[in-house]
């Protein structure tokens, strides 16, 4: 029995729980697509219309929220493996932030474009974190065969 089972009601996590992982692995992918998708609309944003052209890509700040909201999730339900994957989502979401501003300043400076190097590495990070914890069933049996 758990001190605050009776004033946070958390049963419903133990059954979205197994499909966190598998949810949060969708997103990093997504994220990385439509981090490729705003670059690119970006870039033709500017191209069209100057510097007061530049606009957040919704898709992407869906996929990188939607990260942040499933990895809180994903805490509540596995807290160690939750905090583990938080870190990296963490840095995703703060990438973003930063990386927006530089594409502004760029833009603003008549600056060459140049593609989110650090959002695609924190991004790879979170995919390969994420499989980690969605896709046991393909490196257990070499884990097993190794250790046995």
């Amino acid at each position: 029995m758990y001190p605050l089972q009776f004033l946070v009601p958390l049963g419903w996590i133990e059954t979205v729980g197994p499909m966190l992982p598998i949810a949060i692995l969708t997103l990093a992918v997504g994220n990385i697509v439509t981090r490729l998708m705003s670059h690119r609309t970006q870039k033709q944003q500017v191209e069209q219309t100057g510097d007061d052209g530049l606009s957040r890509y919704p898709p992407h700040v869906f996929t990188t929220t939607g990260l942040v909201i499933l990895g809180l999730l994903f805490t509540v339900y596995r807290p160690t493996s939750g905090m583990i994957l938080m870190l990296p989502v963490i840095g995703v979401f703060i990438t973003d932030f930063f990386e927006y501003e530089s594409r502004a300043v760029e833009a603003r400076n008549d600056m060459t474009f140049e593609r989110p190097k650090a959002g695609f590495a924190i991004s790879l990070l979170v995919l390969v974190y994420a499989a980690y914890y969605a896709l046991p069933f393909l490196y257990q049996p070499v884990l097993d065969a190794l250790l046995a």
